[in-house]
């Protein structure tokens, strides 16, 4: 079977991708998946906001923004003694890599940021990986990240590039694909992926995975969320995404990119326990656990543990030094 390589991968090669019958494309993906991975494993991460609210992009989707009016107030940078609690009991609790979100248009320098740095260490310390997303970050800045012992940078397109200004205008997509070119050349792993439900028609998420498997190397990490709609936003009240799109993505994803983890991340608490299934057929093998997803609800982790057990799956070891 063809694996596409970043070279060969066109638009219209994504396209007759995603138009492809869904059992015929869900099957693919699932041989791409097993000739690579474990496919009863599933790689477990656990978010948390550590900064809330106050964001002063205008990203349509994001409860955060400072543009819009939400239910979320805003909070200041957690201490780090809070975060590395919460870090301890996500270990406990079975995840595997502790990611941290401030709601940042890019990295505060400062006392800021050389207390996530702190947070960061505290985290290996744990036996964890760490992740964080604070927004755009200069090459110096994740030079610093990289020496803290950051293993993930988390960076989202969120859609193809000619919805993107549909969606956000107060950053281009440039200066997005600048900050994971950044990440890249500190020896940062990149998380990034997008959402799904902003909106955008099929050409759109043919864009925006066309996008990510093109970079050179591919993302170590892909999270496909679809969107939680938050009262306040310009995207609340937006047509509900057929879940068939979703696992069409899933297993374009898998295919295009079949080394990387794909994700399964916001929006699982709409999907019913057949659609997850066929995700992970389909190649998901990572999900976020936990009550929340900065400010958006997730499964309860007694649930996705019951989904886990139905399907024969396991998660990923527990991290260590807990």
């Amino acid at each position: 079977m063809e694996v596409i390589t970043p070279v060969a991968c066109s638009l219209e090669q994504v396209e007759a991708l995603l138009q492809k019958p869904l059992l015929d494309l869900v099957f693919e993906a699932a041989v791409v998946h097993r000739e690579h991975h474990d496919p009863r494993r599933v790689q477990c991460s656990q978010l948390l906001s550590i900064k809330t609210g106050g964001c002063p992009e205008n990203c349509g989707y994001c409860s955060q923004s400072a543009h819009h009016k939400t239910p979320v107030d805003r909070e200041p940078l957690m201490d780090v003694d809070q975060v590395l609690a919460a870090a301890k009991a996500a270990c406990m609790n079975g995840a595997e890599r502790f990611c941290m979100g401030a709601a940042w248009r890019s990295v505060r320098k400062g006392e800021q940021f050389d207390r996530v740095l702190k947070m960061i260490r505290g985290v290996k310390d744990l036996g964890m990986e760490a992740c964080v997303t604070l927004g755009m970050l200069d090459e110096e800045q994740a030079h610093q990240l990289r020496e803290a012992g950051l293993d993930y940078y988390n960076h989202n397109l969120d859609t193809g590039r000619s919805h993107y200004d549909k969606v956000v205008t107060t950053r281009t997509y440039d200066d997005r694909l600048e900050t994971i070119d950044n990440v890249r050349k500190a020896g940062i792993n990149v998380c990034c992926g997008g959402i799904l439900g902003l909106g955008e028609k099929r050409r759109g998420r043919a864009e925006l995975l066309q996008e990510l498997a093109n970079l050179d190397p591919q993302p170590e990490s892909v999270p496909i969320n679809t969107l939680v709609q938050v009262e306040g936003t310009p995207m609340d009240g937006a047509e509900q995404l057929d879940w068939t799109e979703l696992v069409r993505t899933v297993a374009a994803a898998r295919i295009l990119m079949p080394l990387t983890a794909v994700r399964l991340s916001a929006g699982r608490t709409d999907l019913d326990e057949a659609t997850q299934a066929m995700c992970f057929l389909a190649g998901a093998n990572s999900m976020f656990v936990g009550d929340e997803l900065l400010t958006t609800p997730n499964p309860a982790p007694s649930t996705d543990a019951a989904l886990l057990q139905k399907l024969s799956m396991n998660a990923t070891p527990k991290c260590g030094g807990a």
